[in-house]
């Protein structure tokens, strides 16, 4: 059965119903052979926390973390989550009540994570780069009442807690879980010894007993993870354990990954990503449970770091962004590591734009069967695995066509797009505001009906997203509807000429906003940041451009020393909006 929003099917105006039957149709014309067509549930409609003690006794001693050579085991992970869940039990905490978590990547972040979960009490993640207005924000908006946070970052932590009215905090240290002889090059902040206190107070909270097995409602409110948006300050994003099972069970499919969904018991992921970011929370922390295997988790980015890994583990899967694949060929690390086992490499397009050039490069090394791809269309909203470019590599159809191809929804999503003033359905390749529907929508945001209601309607979340289906189903992401920018009526998406000026030998990066112009309306900017070592100016750029695309899409272009990034990669468009 396809899915109906929680609560029972809705009403379906005639127009959409054969819209959708035809997408579908279209879709499943396409589909690659053995895709999945509806989600499937190995260990059935259960909860993330009984995924984790079904793992535990099916397979108690395989590695469900590895940190730099230290193993958690599955039997591990169920213990230990199940002691700190007794500790936050006896601090307090309550089902419904909010506990915050703020580590860098660990063995305690995935720990917390799950002790939480069986409590069923509510996650919120938390940047540690945050300053003090950030933390602040966020720690008061839901209200945390307990926080698991790095030791370092106790003085942030203090300065924070009168205002933001936390009663707990459990300090940890980065390092507890690391091996005497570690097996992974180890960041400099890593290296120092655990603070006595930290050591002690995390021992503590796992040296109670087991916590009594609770019964969850899969429904129930069980992650707040906080997103920006267009104003205003960061949002929470109310999500359930049944949006992260769904999530889950999906990507796990479409990517063959772990032996009940195509893959192998012997599957791992390397992740490098923020587990308080949604993509590194998928990888990080669900999608190892829900599918038995290993995640090798890295405290952050570092490219021999991660070419060892991949190497030492025998990893199947790696999600990062174009930029760190590019960062991979050009290390020196390269030419003694095999990273021949890679058979799903993902990439995501944040600043450079995944091209064949950059493809052909990946599979000289790491052989033809690794092949490159675009890893999903997502946003915080929908816990962002929502697509899957599986199977249209061939011929490089995935790379040329228009940017950026997100390929087919995932089982049991629907995608449509629609007028962003009437939100009346547009016709196959025309563009437009890009709408919804899964099991993995989030319910509303936290404490803001007013945003709920312009963003959720009949089961429906409307995006803020540009883009088209085309004539195959497939879904083009175009850019946000505020990046549209209009040249004398004529429309230039900003994605497009990203694609197309990253595409210059010289490039590293590029960013493409409007400036207001009194003449044309507004005119397109190109932020560009070149690669080390390159030698080229603006006038050589706006060459290339002319060569390329019509005369109104020209963009101005600024050579910059770097473009502003987030933690998690992501170019923060304001500033350069801003310098425009």
């Amino acid at each position: 059965m396809r899915w109906a929003p929680r609560g029972g099917p809705r009403d379906v105006a005639p127009g959409e119903a054969a819209y959708l039957a035809d997408v579908r149709r279209r879709q499943d014309r396409v589909r690659p052979a053995g895709a999945p067509r509806e989600p499937h549930y190995p260990l059935g409609d259960r909860t993330i926390s009984d995924y984790l003690r079904e793992r535990a006794r099916r397979a108690p001693n395989r590695a469900a973390l590895s940190f730099y050579g230290a193993s958690l085991s599955f039997a591990d992970l169920d213990e230990q989550s199940d002691r700190l869940a007794t500790w936050l039990d006896r601090a307090g905490v309550e089902p419904g009540d909010r506990v915050g978590v703020l580590l860098p990547n660990c063995p305690q972040f995935a720990i917390a994570f799950h002790a939480i979960l069986k409590l069923g009490a509510v996650y919120v993640p938390l940047n540690p780069m945050f300053r003090e207005h950030e933390l602040g924000h966020e720690l008061a908006d839901a209200q945390v009442r307990v926080l698991v946070a790095l030791d370092e970052l106790a003085l942030l932590v203090d300065a924070v807690r009168p205002r933001a009215g936390i009663e707990r905090v459990l300090y940890t240290a980065a390092a507890e879980y690391l091996p005497d002889e570690p097996a992974l090059p180890v960041p400099g902040g890593l290296r120092a010894p655990p603070a006595e206190e930290s050591r002690r107070q995390w021992r503590e909270a796992l040296a109670g007993e087991r916590l009594a097995l609770r019964a969850v409602d899969l429904d129930a409110l069980a992650a707040l993870n906080y997103t920006g948006g267009t104003t205003g300050m960061p949002k929470g994003c109310e999500h359930s354990q049944r949006h992260m099972l769904y999530t889950s069970v999906t990507a796990a499919a479409v990517w063959r990954f772990g032996a009940d969904f195509g893959g192998s018991e012997s599957d791992a992921g390397v992740v490098f990503f923020p587990a308080f970011w949604i993509a590194g929370e998928d990888l990080a922390l669900l999608i190892p449970v829900v599918t038995g295997t290993t995640c090798v988790l890295l405290n952050r980015w570092d490219p021999a770091a991660v070419l060892a890994a991949i190497e030492r583990h025998r990893a199947t899967l790696m999600v990062g962004t174009v930029d760190s694949y590019v960062e991979l060929l050009e290390c020196a690390e390269r030419e003694r590591r095999d990273a021949s086992t890679l058979r799903v490499p993902l990439a995501a397009s944040f600043v450079r734009k995944l091209d064949v050039e950059i493809r052909r490069a990946w599979q000289a090394y790491a052989g033809p069967a690794s092949v490159l791809r675009e890893c999903s269309y997502g946003m915080t909203e929908t816990h962002t695995m929502d697509t899957s470019t599986a199977g249209f590599e061939d011929d490089d159809r995935d790379l040329r066509s228009r940017p950026v191809f997100c390929g087919l929804p995932m089982p049991g999503t629907d995608v449509k797009v629609v007028d962003f003033e009437s939100r009346a359905l547009l016709p196959l390749g025309d563009e437009g505001e890009i709408a919804i529907r899964s099991p993995s929508v989030l319910t509303g945001y936290w404490r803001a009906p007013a945003e709920t209601a312009a963003a959720l309607r009949d089961g429906w979340l409307y995006t803020g997203d540009m883009g088209m289906l085309d004539e195959d189903g497939c879904l083009h992401y175009l850019g946000r509807r505020k990046e549209l920018i209009k040249v004398k009526g004529m429309s230039v998406f900003p994605a497009e000429l990203e694609t197309l000026i990253g595409m210059h030998p010289a490039v590293q990066g590029v960013a493409v906003v409007p400036r207001e112009d009194a003449d044309r309306g507004q005119v397109p900017r190109a932020f560009v940041e070149l690669l080390d070592g390159s030698v080229c100016d603006e006038d050589e750029l706006v060459r290339w451009a002319r060569e390329n695309v019509a005369s109104y899409k020209v963009p101005e272009i600024a050579v910059v020393a770097a473009l502003p990034r987030t933690a998690t990669g992501k170019i923060v468009k304001g500033d350069l909006v801003a310098r425009a």
